[in-house]
């Protein structure tokens, strides 16, 4: 990011002179790294936004937005374990348009309780919404396995939109392959992925990405603008009105390229092997609850729990002072908070900066807290 700021730093798509070219040039590169990283042919169906929250409320306002799409009384399915990302935008939607939203629940251990699913999808579905993987619970949900079950029970114009923030970062992806390919929208975030905030992705259908109206209006998203009338500019284009985040765009680029040589089977297998440590470990702390999937190898990287007696607010607080740091609330998932019948847990996260020593710093700091507020 700080070579494209010395070296290319220009609006894209806009000048003629040298340096524009340039950075035309780096944020065209950019966005064929990024597809290259998510298994995604078609680069023009990959369009830069400020997240995965602004790619799900793009769906939502887009294709929603469009009358035939859905009409009253349709029927929207979201998921129980959803961030609130993906779960307000189809709920405000509902709301507008007169729709159903139903709620799909879970079954004991936090997983998509998939004969619930069955049930709620039906020819009056119009939209499905889930998580690739829980941010609360890092529970994995079988993609696949989800989406033919939605195209056999739907209808033929139902969209299906997953959203990736937390797999992006810890599995190999290949959206244009047989597990994911026949996902409509799938959305992600880059500072989960060791790029920069303030950037990241939605992968759309090209067919849907056509027929939908732009998001925002502005420059660069257009073709001709008349006194009446204004066409539009084609894929991605379209819907990245105004001057883009093209530095950003470099810096998520880079961060795809070094997961790259790291290889996301060795990312994944790295953070099993901590995984496993932890939950083991925190096993042995009295008055320690875990929640989400026993089965580790269905689970992402991350690890919630409650310690009785102790709100998980002055868990984070007290572990802050011993350099921990772990997430404390509800993580944008009060639904699901709810059906785990907790105010809050606390989760801690392990990636590929993290080590055993980190682990073993948990538990240590657990331990204190455990001390101080139990005794």
């Amino acid at each position: 990011m700080r070579d494209y700021y010395e070296r290319d730093n220009a609006n894209p798509h806009r000048g003629a002179y040298s340096l524009s070219v340039r950075a035309t040039e780096r944020y065209h590169e950019a966005r064929e790294q990024v597809a290259r990283f998510l298994g995604v042919g078609d680069a023009a169906r990959l369009i830069f936004t400020r997240g995965t929250t602004e790619g799900l409320n793009l769906v939502a306002t887009a294709w929603g937005g469009a009358t035939e799409h859905i009409a009253r009384g349709d029927e929207i399915v979201v998921t129980a374990l959803e961030h609130h990302a993906n779960f307000v935008p189809w709920q405000q939607l509902a709301r507008r348009q007169g729709a159903v939203l139903r709620i799909c629940g879970l079954t004991s251990d936090g997983r998509l309780d998939l004969d619930a699913l069955a049930s709620l999808v039906s020819a009056r579905t119009r939209v499905v919404a889930f998580n690739h993987v829980s941010n609360a619970l890092g529970t994995l949900n079988p993609v696949a396995e989800i989406v033919e079950l939605v195209r056999r029970r739907a209808a033929r114009n139902v969209i299906v939109v997953c959203d990736g923030a937390q797999a992006a970062p810890h599995l190999r992806l290949a959206l244009d392959g047989p597990d994911l390919g026949d996902v409509d929208f799938y959305a992600f975030s880059g500072h989960k992925m060791l790029g920069p905030m303030g950037i990241g992705g939605l992968v759309g259908r090209r067919a849907l990405l056509e027929a939908m109206p732009p998001y925002q209006m502005g420059g660069d998203m257009i073709e001709i603008v008349g006194d009446d009338e204004t066409t539009w500019n084609v894929l991605p284009h379209k819907f990245e009105a105004g001057t883009p985040n093209v530095a950003d765009a470099v810096g998520l680029a880079a961060a795809c390229s070094y997961l790259d040589s790291l290889g996301m089977e060795a990312v994944r297998s790295h953070e099993l092997a901590l995984l496993e440590l932890a939950a083991a470990r925190l096993a042995t702390i009295d008055g320690i609850t875990l929640y989400g999937p026993a089965d580790l190898a269905s689970r992402s990287g991350v690890v919630s729990f409650t310690l009785e007696g102790v709100h998980p607010h002055d868990i984070a607080t007290i572990l802050d002072g011993e350099s921990v740091c772990v997430r404390a609330g509800h993580h944008c998932a009060q639904p699901l908070m709810r059906r785990l019948e907790v105010p809050a847990t606390a989760r801690a996260s392990f990636y590929v900066y993290n080590d055993e020593a980190d682990v073993e710093a948990l538990v240590a700091g657990l331990e204190k807290t455990r001390q101080l507020f139990v005794g």
